[in-house]
């Protein structure tokens, strides 16, 4: 008995310095894992794909509840006509609202029967769009909390059996081809690193005929004599890509040459940044109350970064750098030839 004692004790202690072992290691790898963050975030390093899949789904599940609660459910600019219009909330319900009107889609349009909300938030475009159609509304989003919430309110605004919200990747629907009237996507084009398969995947699941709606930050287009953005413009858009987990950037120009090679017909273009200048100035002047302050401060380092950058955004937007972009196209009919019988 004493001898397995002995043993039991000399186990524990070896136990217990492999534990402070490891735990050394835990704390000497966090703290390296932190110092790379940092540098990264100081050099405005690119995120690989994978990071940034989990980055924008971490950053809006930490996010998403605090800017509900200053903003409320729509997550993405407002449409100021009056420039100078204070009611914020209302604006944003008015740019859903005039995007759909700009598109060519007409109030209670009885060929809308069913859409996907590709980028979703926590669903207000969805539920908006549900109840001004009569249509049933899906919702993407990377985010576990978006979803949850999303569902949540539907359930307390009575739309729960038209809208649904899950956690999906939007360049890999779970939907079945040829599934959706409208494809919507508002402010969630900028998160996406293959924009030629971002494009395909509205397309795929889009019926012919039916209309897909992008609505999306944008770099200028390009001079016909310029091969790229400058290197002030770049450091800018990097500098904003690490704060808001986005991949390089790309031009309206860009999309059009997208839609063109999926065989889109109407293609429509625009640029609205004249019509949403007032959102970021809006934005920032809420967060200085004490209730959003203190919201901010238990938000994490990634929503306090989040927040700086709304004062890049602004400058990139005085600078004409950043564009709100618009575009719209209808899918393709592929009229099937008849078959030819022979005698």
């Amino acid at each position: 008995t004493a001898k397995g004692g002995h043993g039991n004790i000399a186990f524990l202690q070896q136990r217990s310095s492999s534990n402070t072992s490891s735990s050394s290691s835990t704390k000497l790898n966090g703290v390296g894992s932190t110092i790379r963050r940092v540098k990264d975030s100081l050099l405005s390093k690119e995120r690989s794909r994978e990071d940034l899949t989990v980055g924008i789904a971490g950053f809006y599940d930490r996010s998403s509840k605090l800017w509900e609660d200053v903003w409320g459910e729509h997550m993405h600019h407002g449409y100021y006509d009056p420039v100078d219009r204070t009611d914020h909330q209302q604006a944003q319900i008015d740019l859903i609202d005039e995007v759909l009107s700009w598109a060519g889609v007409p109030e209670n349009d009885s060929g809308v029967s069913k859409v996907v909300d590709v980028g979703c938030g926590i669903g207000g475009s969805s539920r908006h769009i549900s109840r001004k159609y009569g249509c049933e509304a899906r919702g993407v989003t990377l985010s576990p909390y978006q979803a949850n919430r999303g569902n949540e309110l539907a359930v307390e605004q009575n739309v729960a059996d038209k809208c649904s919200f899950q956690v999906a990747n939007a360049l890999d629907m779970p939907f079945d081809d040829n599934t959706f009237d409208l494809a919507w996507s508002l402010e969630s084009g900028e998160h996406m690193p293959d924009k030629e398969k971002f494009v395909n995947e509205l397309f795929r699941v889009v019926s012919p005929g039916g209309r897909v709606i992008i609505v999306t930050w944008c770099h200028r287009d390009l001079e016909p004599n310029e091969q790229s953005l400058t290197k002030k413009e770049i450091k800018l858009l990097r500098k904003i890509n690490r704060a808001y987990y986005l991949p390089e950037w790309c031009s309206v120009d860009d999309y059009v040459s997208l839609l063109k090679k999926q065989g889109a017909t109407d293609i429509k273009r625009d640029d609205w940044s004249s019509f949403i200048a007032p959102f970021w100035k809006a934005v920032i002047k809420s967060s200085l109350n004490l209730k959003s302050l203190i919201g901010l401060a238990k938000s994490g380092f990634s929503t306090q970064r989040g927040a700086y950058a709304m004062f890049l955004m602004l400058r990139g937007f005085d600078a004409g750098l950043i564009k709100f972009g618009l575009l719209t196209a209808t899918k393709p009919v592929i009229e099937e030839e008849a078959d030819v019988v022979v005698d």
